[in-house]
Formats: C-alpha cells, sequence, structure tokens
C-alpha cells in the first residue's frame, strides 16, 4: 500500500479531475454536433412505451395515450439551451469510462498489490452498470412514468410541455438510474476495505428499505410517491445484489 502526503494527494486529485473535465470537454463537443438527433431520442419516450405481454410478440411498442403533443419552448433561449443540455449530458455518459479509469487512478495508491489487478474489471463492470442503469431508465421507467403521469387525473386538462423542463425531468431521471445502479459495486467496495461486513449488510435490510425511498425521494425530479417507488424499487433489487456480489468475492479474499 502506497503512502502519499496529504498535498500529493491533492495535487493527483487536481490530475484527476482535469483528465475527466477534458474527456467530458470533448465527448460534449462531439455530442453537440448530433444535439439534433440526440433530442429527438430524448423525446422518444413521449412517442409511446414498450409493453410485456405473455403471448407473441412478447416485447411491443404502445402508442402514447397522448398523441401528437408536442414540446414548446417559453423563452428565446430555451430551445439553445436544451441542445447544451443533452450534449452535456451524453458526453458525460460517453466519457463515463475514462472517468471511472480516473477514481480508480486516484484510490489505488492505497490498495493491496493484489486488489490493484481489479483495475480493468472495475473499469468495465461500473461503466456497464452507469449505462445499464441509464438504458433500464430510459427504455422502462421514462416511458411509464410520462405516460402515467400524463394520464392521471387529468382529463379536463391538456398537456403543454415546455422543452426545458422536459429535457431536465429526463436528464436527471437517466443520471439518477445510472448513479443507482453503481450500488453493488459501492458495497463490494466497502465490504471488501471493512468498513462494513455481509451479516451487517443482511441483518440491516429493513434500514436500507427505508433508507432507498428516502434517497428515492431526494433523487426523483418529481414529489410524487408514484416516481420515487419505481426508483427505490430497483434500488432494493441492487441491495441484494450488492450483498450476494460482496459474499462472492470476500470468499475469493478468504481463500487467497
Amino acid at each position: 500500500m502506497d503512502k502519499m502526503p496529504i498535498s500529493e494527494h491533492l495535487g493527483d486529485l487536481r490530475k484527476r479531475i482535469a483528465i475527466s473535465l477534458g474527456a467530458v470537454t470533448a465527448a460534449f463537443f462531439f455530442s453537440f454536433y448530433y444535439s439534433e438527433d440526440l433530442f429527438r431520442i430524448v423525446t422518444m419516450p413521449l412517442h409511446g412505451t414498450l409493453s410485456f405481454s405473455s403471448a407473441s410478440p412478447f416485447i411491443f411498442f404502445q402508442p402514447s395515450a397522448t398523441p401528437g403533443l408536442e414540446l414548446v419552448f417559453l423563452e428565446p433561449a430555451e430551445g439553445l439551451w436544451m441542445h447544451f443540455k443533452i450534449s452535456m449530458i451524453s458526453g458525460f455518459i460517453l466519457a463515463s469510462p475514462v472517468i471511472f479509469h480516473q477514481i480508480w487512478k486516484f484510490i489505488s495508491p492505497g490498495l493491496l498489490p493484489k486488489e490493484k489487478r481489479f483495475a480493468l474489471p472495475f473499469v468495465f463492470v461500473t461503466t456497464f452498470l452507469f449505462l445499464l442503469g441509464s438504458l433500464f431508465c430510459f427504455i422502462i421507467i421514462l416511458p411509464f412514468a410520462i405516460n402515467f403521469l400524463l394520464t392521471y387525473k387529468t382529463e379536463n386538462m391538456k398537456p403543454m410541455l415546455s422543452v426545458g423542463k422536459y429535457v431536465d425531468f429526463c436528464m436527471k431521471f437517466i443520471l439518477a438510474f445510472g448513479a443507482v445502479f453503481e450500488l453493488p459495486v459501492v458495497l463490494v467496495f466497502l465490504t471488501r476495505i471493512g468498513i462494513v461486513t455481509t451479516q451487517f449488510l443482511s441483518k440491516n435490510r429493513k434500514y436500507a428499505v427505508l433508507i432507498a425511498f428516502v434517497a428515492a425521494a431526494v433523487l426523483t425530479p418529481t414529489p410524487d410517491a408514484f416516481n420515487q417507488a419505481l426508483m427505490a424499487l430497483p434500488m432494493i433489487v441492487l441491495y441484494e445484489v450488492g450483498i450476494w456480489a460482496s459474499v462472492l468475492f470476500n470468499r475469493k479474499k478468504d481463500e487467497e
């Protein structure tokens, strides 16, 4: 385990942040060139939901309950700012492998030589889980949530959505789910370095459920219980996945 003075740690942190920001900036300019195409993708949850059936076809696309709904912008700069927002989030997602690699480079001096060989698996797994969470949100959660919010007790109202508010809603949801899907990695890391044990995690499941709903209330962009439950339930499942993964990794550690 390498020991570094605090000044070197801060210098290394600045370096990792600078590299990550550079990667995000490069990905931002690349994404901005395709921002129109990205915008069309972001508006897909408005037009339909992914439905499941026990008969063939098992998965199909069901049109939205509010066909013909169009986004509007209420301020002169709102349309342009929307392209910036989409490009920034897209840039962050594209640069996520570099960001996770820099996180590993920052924490690796405090690891044992045997643990440093997990660099490539760490970057791969964290990137995969972040992309999986973002994709899960975009394909499953967002269409379902938007369709529910636009049709529940709105018979006497006509929806008129601001493009800025809609993009904010979608981007916050996608980033939040991407972050939440990193929970198994966090739990494995905490058990690996001895901060918590798998027995402690298993024994305190009820508190984990409570924390999941509190975290969902903070992370979801809307205050309603429906959307909070959509995020809390995957968090509970991921908590269980994290426990099982921790048991597996710690078993290997004990064997070593």
